[in-house]
């Protein structure tokens, strides 16, 4: 190579290099284009092509208006379960919009390099006057500082935000940005939903299979339907793997039988992320089929945390509570049940340890109900409002000095007396015939209300006592507020 070349040498030589960057690059782009996973060749590319979401998406839907029109000014947060459709639905929006499209990953990206984006937008939006449209992928595994460095830029226009979550959005998203954004809840496919996008991978001759000749037996699809549990991307892995996977007859024929269709999606990934929604709402879905004495749900969801690795002993600690909570008196044995579960599996582990678990599940589910012992919170509740009382003389520790302070003076033991009972003061004097227990109708606890009553009446006429306050039913937000001051 000469050293002196003149400057259209200079200029030549760097075009032809830039040129064959180009060329590298856009063959490189293509090869990438026709070797990537089937679910990402057939990913939708406009509106028409997508599938599912009709209740945000579906003809004259606002999201879709604003979409066909290039109005999308508002931000917005798609919110769902994983192949749902929410990074394509930010890639059409991508395709037919004319303002800038930028994508990170929150998993990735951090503050720095939000900082460039917001720049760049600035820098656009000044010189060219080029709205940019910034999606966030998995904006939930930003923190708070995080989230707050889009705030002002959202408010004041540098960017419009597209932002997608598996989580809850109303938790794990700032309440600031919730605000400025319109949430949009996307939901598993339906089995017909799903059984198109498989259709059309078998069809589609420029980035599905429709070049080659398949055969998909209708139980295996039925199959394929079925446990993809509505996630497209899962869906469309089994159909690459069993069309991969399976070799061609003489004809040319790719047969995918049932037992291709059963290997290709042997186990179904649960959606299950011990800290988020799905953890939350299994458990609470468990909890609320036993208390509801629904046997078969409790065992359904209880297989389902099993299953995705949930640990056993967070499962047994609920039903330990449950026991106390909802089962209570109806059933005293509810809470050794529960009890001997959690020691069972102590010693046995997993596997074989899930038969205590699943006995204590049966047992509670089918068991009376009463949720009686609540009525602490009412006690509690009298506490708070009225404060703490002094202990009545006569029930004092008459063991330090009841000589000299007359502590524990006029106790009346009472198994001294017949019915080991004997009528007299327990309550401070100002909330005598204050009731805060109600026991209920059901099981064990259906015998004590008579004996109870009997022992009411006898202390009632003991006392004197004429007035009787029955504490008013607490509503659940005012137990849930106790209980989490209790804690």
């Amino acid at each position: 190579m000469h050293c002196s070349i003149n400057s259209r040498n200079i200029i030549f030589t760097h075009y032809n290099h830039s040129m064959s960057n180009d060329l590298f690059d856009h063959a490189m782009h293509e090869r990438l284009k026709s070797e990537a996973p089937l679910a990402a060749r057939m990913r939708p590319r406009t509106l028409n092509e997508y599938i599912g979401q009709e209740h945000i998406v579906g003809e004259g839907k606002l999201l879709r208006r604003a979409i066909e029109a290039d109005k999308l000014f508002s931000s917005i947060i798609l919110w769902g379960p994983p192949g749902t459709g929410k990074t394509t639905l930010a890639q059409v929006i991508a395709n037919t919009t004319k303002s800038h499209f930028t994508t990170i990953s929150a998993i990735l990206a951090g503050k720095a390099d939000l900082r460039v984006v917001i720049d760049e937008s600035l820098e656009r939006r000044r010189l060219h006057n080029i709205r940019t449209i910034l999606f966030v992928d998995e904006v939930h595994r930003w923190n708070k500082a995080q989230q707050d460095a889009l705030l002002p830029h959202v408010e004041n226009g540098t960017f419009t935000l597209i932002g997608a979550t598996t989580e809850n959005p109303y938790f794990e998203v700032i309440k600031a940005l919730i605000s400025r954004s319109r949430v949009f809840q996307l939901r598993n496919l339906n089995q017909t939903e799903t059984g198109i996008l498989i259709d059309r991978a078998l069809t589609d001759k420029e980035r599905g299979y429709g070049n080659k000749r398949i055969t998909l037996d209708l139980n295996a699809r039925s199959h394929l339907i079925e446990v993809s549990s509505g996630d497209a991307r899962n869906a469309l892995n089994a159909i690459e793997l069993a069309v991969e996977s399976t070799a061609p007859d003489k004809e040319g024929i790719i047969h995918i039988t049932l037992d291709v269709a059963q290997e290709s999606i042997q186990r179904r990934a649960v959606l299950y992320d011990k800290d988020g929604d799905a953890h939350y709402d299994t458990i609470s879905a468990f909890i609320k089929s036993v208390r509801g004495s629904d046997p078969d749900a409790a065992l359904y969801w209880l297989a389902k945390m099993i299953y995705a690795g949930e640990d056993p002993k967070f499962i047994l600690r609920r039903l330990i509570i449950l026991a106390g909570e909802d089962i209570g008196l109806a059933d005293p044995m509810g809470l050794v049940v529960a009890n001997s579960a959690a020691q069972a599996f102590d010693y046995i582990g997993l596997p074989e340890g899930i038969y205590p678990i699943a006995e204590a599940t049966l047992y509670l589910a089918t068991a009376p109900k009463s949720n009686s012992a609540g009525a602490y919170f009412k006690a509690m509740k009298k506490i708070e409002e009225e404060g703490q009382v002094s202990v009545p003389r006569h029930l004092q520790d008459g063991n330090r000095d009841a000589a000299a302070t007359g502590q524990g003076k006029d106790y009346i033991y009472p198994h001294d007396a017949e019915g080991h009972f004997t009528p007299q003061q327990y309550l401070p004097k100002r909330l005598l015939g204050t009731y805060f227990y109600t026991p209920s109708q059901e099981g064990y606890e259906s015998q004590v209300t008579t004996r109870l009553e009997m022992w009411r009446e006898a202390q009632r006429k003991a006392l004197g006592i004429s007035k009787i306050e029955n504490i008013p039913d607490m509503s659940e937000d005012e137990i849930k507020d106790m209980k989490r001051k209790i804690k």
